[in-house]
């Protein structure tokens, strides 16, 4: 199984290895606790992905184990969106109007999508959740555990700290 881009409550959401629905989810949350309306997102995002909700990968990995196919398969969502959609899809559900401050960074491939084809045909399934349905969830999510830091930091949310590493 190849997992595309998979992203939900309960993941990753600060330090630099989230995924971008969490990254951006963070910032827009962070930014709206301060009263800011603009987040910060790297090159001119534009570069597009496709995201899974974790809930579809959970169920699609239990379908294939049940089969008996054994050869590789992509799991994702074949719906293509650029980091600027996303960004502003994440504002909406937030309800905050936010602009966008394209900076210098790593950006990636400027594509990359979920060919879903194989697994249709393998398992006669694709993923349900819609990916509004999943960045509202995950938003949710991630905005409490923002409000969360928030409390016990007071210089500010935009930036946590990292944990300390352990020994």
């Amino acid at each position: 199984m190849r997992f595309h881009n998979i992203f939900g409550p309960r993941g990753t959401w600060q330090g630099g290895r989230e995924k971008a629905p969490a990254a951006l989810c963070r910032k827009i949350a962070a930014a709206q606790l301060e009263g800011l309306h603009q987040i910060e997102i790297w090159g001119d995002g534009e570069q597009t992905r496709s995201f899974c909700y974790i809930d579809d990968c959970v169920t699609g990995l239990h379908k294939l184990m049940r089969s008996d196919y054994r050869e590789p398969l992509n799991l994702g969502q074949d719906r293509m969106v650029s980091i600027n959609e996303l960004a502003h899809m994440i504002a909406n559900i937030a309800r905050i109007q936010m602009d966008i401050k394209h900076v210098p960074g790593p950006q990636g491939v400027r594509g990359r999508n979920s060919d879903n084809t194989r697994l249709k045909e393998v398992l006669q399934w694709e993923p349900q959740v819609s990916l509004e349905e999943g960045l509202t969830r995950t938003h949710s999510w991630i905005e409490k555990q923002v409000r969360d830091a928030a409390l016990e930091y007071s210089f500010g949310v935009a930036t946590f700290p990292r944990p300390p590493r352990e020994m």
